[in-house]
This record gives structure tokens, sequence and C-alpha cells, in this order.
């Protein structure tokens, strides 16, 4: 190989060209077995302040991760964000130092599925915009929140994002995967004042694969109407209410424990459920979850995962039985099944959930027909948002205490809760659900319907 391909510097990432860089190097070691996750991104963004701009940032990142496996079947791992050939050359040799201190007992494998056929998402890359269009459009976001409302005095939080992202995987059996696709977002978090009351604050956020195609006005619309239903707002008791919650918060709130789908964390003893759980009641019979990464609305779908296993949509939560794990290429072998396209690649390779869909299992009746949040005259409590999840929820042991923004609603009348807390425990809360409505909204995290839990224990905050 001649010294202009040698040294080459990988700007968008070519697939041949690091096969051919990893074949050259590992034959040079004498090393048989391994294979490399490569990503690329792209991202510009801005933030605004009062009109002008308060952030511009633009930046390129690259990174790798190798693993090799030495005679003895021990695996070394290094990462690196040096993609020159130089820089493969020393990845390849620190992955053949570190493999001596491979665990011998727990040994990773390639995925079964890592050549396989992927599904076709064939997502559309858009055309890039200047920095100088992202700061307009931000700019005009702004004016035209503030300007909804003479109570709204600021946008202190905000954020428009444009960003291209690739992706690779290859081994040393011929497995070959490579993607890119183009994600937008935006971020609006407003705040208001009204004499002689507290300072009320609510946010928005829209993601698309386009800046062209991001709903900015709807953005602007959604955070506009929430902060001004938050201006008039009371203190509430503490005490157990019918508590309905809003798709985003229920999926945050199945989001943070879930724990309860991942292998991974049942081999590391820290989730609710356990080997044997498979097949288990742990949800009111009306409920069900799935993960589906190859979901139309998930703008940011890869087609595979970090060890290259397709990316694939896997049924959880079945008429409230557990019914499937997320899986590694490790975790499957465990459990005597096939990888689900869920992992990532590192020194320990994680596990976790790509797009959560939450539904109501049809025949299924629920135990309160009469309830739903647009009709029902029944006082209850509407959940928009919970914040401090990492810090208000032991996953491990299924409890949570999340501050949260949100209305109580009495005689069809929403009125803002000054401060409060919603605490619990999770399979409870799945087991205490009295209605999942019909209507599955679609969020940036997710899609989900209103949910509705009994009793649900609120601590009101004077």
């Amino acid at each position: 190989m001649n010294n202009s391909i040698t040294n080459h510097k990988i700007g968008e990432l070519d697939p041949l060209l690091l096969n051919s860089l990893l074949t050259k190097y590992s034959h040079e070691s004498k090393i048989t077995k391994w294979d490399m996750g490569a990503s690329s991104s792209r991202d510009i963004s801005v933030q605004v302040q009062k009109g002008n701009a308060k952030q511009l940032k633009g930046s390129q990142r690259h990174s790798m991760t190798l693993r090799v496996w030495n005679k003895y079947n021990q695996v070394g791992i290094t990462s690196t964000s040096d993609l020159t050939s130089e820089g493969i050359r020393k990845a390849m040799r620190g992955a053949i130092e570190a493999s001596v201190f491979g665990n011998k007992k727990e040994s990773p494998e390639f995925s079964s599925l890592a050549k396989a056929e992927l599904a076709e998402i064939n997502p559309k890359v858009s055309d890039p915009h200047t920095i100088e269009e992202l700061l307009n459009i931000m700019k005009y976001a702004e004016k035209k929140l503030i300007d909804t409302h003479q109570s709204i005095d600021s946008v202190p939080y905000n954020g428009l994002n444009e960003s291209y992202i690739e992706r690779i995987y290859i081994n040393s059996e011929g497995a070959n995967r490579h993607m890119k696709l183009s994600q937008s977002s935006i971020y609006l978090y407003a705040k208001a004042e009204e004499e002689n009351k507290k300072p009320r604050s609510a946010g928005g956020i829209r993601v698309n694969s386009s800046l062209d195609k991001l709903d900015i006005n709807s953005c602007i619309k959604e955070t506009s109407e929430k902060l001004i239903s938050h201006l008039k707002y009371k203190s509430i008791e503490t005490n157990k209410y019918l508590t309905c919650f809003t798709p985003e918060a229920f999926l945050q709130l199945i989001s943070a424990f879930s724990s309860m789908f991942n292998a991974r964390s049942i081999m590391d003893g820290v989730s609710l459920m356990n080997e044997h759980s498979i097949g288990t009641q742990i949800a009111v019979s009306n409920l069900n979850i799935s993960d589906e990464g190859l979901h139309p609305d998930n703008v940011g779908a890869f087609s595979f995962d970090g060890e290259g296993t397709p990316t694939q949509n896997i049924n959880l939560v079945s008429r409230g039985i557990l019914t499937n794990l997320l899986h590694s290429e490790a975790t499957a072998r465990k459990f005597g099944v096939t990888p689900t396209g869920h992992a990532g690649l590192g020194a320990k390779v994680s596990v976790s959930p790509d797009w959560l869909v939450v539904s109501k299992c049809k025949p299924e009746m629920d135990k309160d027909q009469s309830l739903n949040v647009k009709k029902t005259l029944q006082e209850f409590i509407l959940i928009d948002e919970l914040s401090a999840i990492h810090s208000g929820v032991k996953a491990s042991q299924g409890s949570f205490s999340l501050p949260f923004d949100g209305w109580i609603v009495s005689n069809g009348k929403k009125t803002s809760i000054e401060a409060a807390t919603v605490a619990g425990d999770i399979l409870n809360v799945l087991k205490s659900i009295v209605k999942i409505e019909n209507e599955q909204i679609v969020t940036h995290q997710g899609i989900s319907p209103h949910v509705w839990v009994q009793d649900m224990s609120i601590t009101g905050e004077a």
C-alpha cells in the first residue's frame, strides 16, 4: 500500500479503506480475528439571547472502537478519535497489548447476525445549511415566542441543531455495515412572570430528519400554550390522586426503568427482573410496550447496532406479560436466544432501547372506560413532564420520587400546580393503570397514549 493511502486522513468514513487498513495491520500482527465500530458526525448549533447570538458551535467528531482476539481468545479493546492510517495502526497495537489482560471466562464473540440482511431504511440525507441560516431561524423563533404573550419575558434556554451522522461496523469474517443520516432539532424553554407571582417556565422540543421539515411553529405554539397555562397556579394537598400521564411523561417513566427489559442489567443484578421473569404478568392486561427502532417516525433510526446486528422491532410487554428482553451478542448467548440489535460496542458491551412504543391491547377492557383527558369531569392530576430522573429513580429497586410539571384538573378546568412530587413503585404503577387512551401520540422520544393510574402519591410543596 503506497504512502498516499496509508497516510490518508479519513474525513467521511470509508468502509473499503478502513477494511483494507485493518486487514493489513492484523496480518502484520498475526491477528486473525477482529472487529471495528466507527462513527462520524458533523454538527452545527446556535443559541440566541434577546435577539443576539449567544453561542454558535460547529464540530466534526470521529471515533473508532477496535476489538481484537488473541490466540488464547482473550479480547483487547482500544478506542481512538485518530482515524488516520497511523492512528489505526496504533489502535491495533494497543488492542493487541490489552488482549493479554482480557477476561478468559467471558469473551465476547461476533454477532451471529452480523452479516444478516438489513431492513431497508434509506434515510434521505438533507442538504446542509449555514450557521447564519440557523441563527436567523432561531432569532425568529425566540421573537415569535416572546410576542405570543405579554408575560413571556425571555427564552433563557434554546437551541437549534443540525447533524450528519455516519456509522460503520466491520469484522474479519466479512461483515460490512455502513449507514448515514441527518437530523435536526429545536428546543425552546421560555420563562414568564406576572406581578406578585413566581416566575413560571415551560418548554417544547421538535426533531426531524431535516431542517426544512422541522415544525418550528408548532414548537413555539406548544411552548407558549403550556407556559400561559402555568401562570395561574395553586398549591395542592399531599394525597393520593387519580393521575393521568401525558405521552411524554409516561415514556420518561418507562425509559427510566428500561433496565426491566435489559438482559445486560439482569445479568449484572441491577434490574427488577431476573432470568426467570419472562412470561410473568408485570402490568395490567391491556398494556403493550415494544421497542421499535425501525418505526418510520424514528428519524434517528439506524439499521444495525454497534455489533452489526440488524435493528429489530421487539415486543417487550404483551397484554401486561413480559415477553422479550433486549439483547447483545453476549447476553443472547447466555439466554439461548438471538441478538435483538440493541448493543453498543465498548469495553463492556451495553444494551439500550431505541424507540419505545406504548399501546393499548384492543381486546382487553379498561378498568374505567369513562376516562378521557379531554372530556372527563372527574378531578385528576395531569402530569406533563418529570424532572430529576437521574437522582429521583432507583431503577434496581423500582422506586421513584420525582418533581413534575402539571395541572390539577377539576370539572374540566386546568390549574397549574405550584410545585409537587410524584412517588411510587413502577410495578405498582403498571398494575394500577385504569385507562389507556386509544390515541397514540408521536413524541421526540417514542410513541404513547395518555395513561391513567389510580391512587398515585402526590406530595404538594408549599
